[in-house]
């Protein structure tokens, strides 16, 4: 049997707000074998409307979330049209996209994430898929992680797969089965707090690296309910107002970043030593968290490789694609034993 070859285009918008991920990608089945190539990605910063309007998107009516969704929609849309014609895109079978999470309660049975396909679709001629989450979240799972279908099939050479977003999570395979799991906030608190130094994030970790840890809003960080959960688990900004608001008060900026910061490399190397990890991949902004990857080092015998610019920057971007010609196949795309549901499924609205 011949390979199989399928163009796609992830999209995808984290809960940082760093912008939106376009990853245009190439995927090739040969028998059971995945093969990826990236062929252009680009990230688009939100003007600053529209990062005031996804961060405050958890605080509006119904009314007024039902209009962002759409709203959102045709922008994922024209933004996507204009990423087609800049990089004279021929060659496509479908645009998966992620949406952006407003709410995410699974343990109530819902999740959101805005962006209404049929809107991005009325701005371009291709099949679009969108809503991955909804369904698992219905069939008892957390919804997420999503991801460790590809760190499956298209990353498996490493032990474990780290990502260092707004949240970090992992995913490894430990007997036979996919293990994936949110660890804790990383960027979503990081970014911030640089903004009250009057920056968009913490370059280099150079900020934390200047403050000052304060021991007693680490230990409570660290004994908060969340880490004594066992997986799947996962976390939402929701999980952020609810336990952080009340344990920041009057500490300067650098503290609290060089405090986080601790926290989050604590909480990372203590996963990657209960589970042993022989080496991982790390991706996501946090990877170019000069001082957050040494901190993790100097906690784990875990080997850390970080790869080149385009799979740190766009590996969930390239997953949603993946995510979606899966779906185009009627394959699997969510693992029941990363998020909790009660089998391995096929998700994703189609338009």
């Amino acid at each position: 049997m011949g390979a199989q070859i399928f163009y796609a285009i992830g999209l995808m918008s984290g809960t940082s707000l760093d912008g939106l991920d376009i990853c245009y990608a190439k995927f090739v089945k040969q028998g059971s074998n995945w093969n990826f190539e990236i062929l252009n990605s680009e990230t688009v910063p939100y003007s600053s409307d529209w990062e005031r309007s996804l961060r405050n998107a958890i605080h509006l009516s119904s009314e007024e979330l039902l209009k962002l969704n759409v709203d959102y929609g045709f922008y994922l849309g024209e933004k996507t049209q204009e990423f087609i014609l800049k990089n004279n895109v021929i060659d496509l079978d479908l645009i998966a996209s992620h949406g952006h999470t407003v709410f995410h309660q699974p343990q109530k049975k819902f999740t959101l994430q805005i962006g209404d396909g049929r809107a991005i679709r009325s701005k371009i001629n291709k099949t679009v898929i969108y809503d991955f989450r909804s369904q698992d979240v219905i069939f008892g799972g957390n919804g997420a992680p999503l991801v460790p279908i590809g760190d499956e099939l298209l990353f498996s050479k490493f032990d474990a797969c780290l990502n260092l977003g707004g949240f970090s999570n992992i995913s490894m395979k430990r007997d036979g089965k996919r293990l994936a799991f949110d660890i804790c906030p990383v960027n979503i608190i990081l970014n911030e707090f640089a903004i009250k130094i009057g920056k968009k994030y913490d370059e280099n970790g150079d900020f934390a690296r200047k403050g000052i840890i304060e021991k007693k809003l680490l230990e409570t960080l660290n004994q908060l309910e969340f880490y004594s959960l066992s997986h799947p688990k996962s976390l939402g900004i929701e999980w952020v107002d609810e336990n952080i608001p009340s344990l920041v008060q009057s500490q300067e900026p650098e503290d609290l970043l060089a405090t986080f910061t601790e926290h989050s490399a604590i909480q990372i190397a203590k996963t990657c030593n209960e589970f042993e990890i022989k080496n991982a991949l790390i991706t996501g902004g946090g990877a170019y968290n000069s001082f957050l990857i040494e901190k993790i080092k100097a906690k784990t015998k875990t080997e850390i490789h970080i790869p080149e610019k385009e799979i740190i920057e766009y590996k969930e971007a390239l997953i949603f694609a993946f995510m979606g010609v899966l779906r185009s196949q009627n394959l699997n795309n969510v693992i029941s034993s990363a998020t909790g549901s009660v089998n391995d499924h096929c998700s994703g609205s189609i338009c």
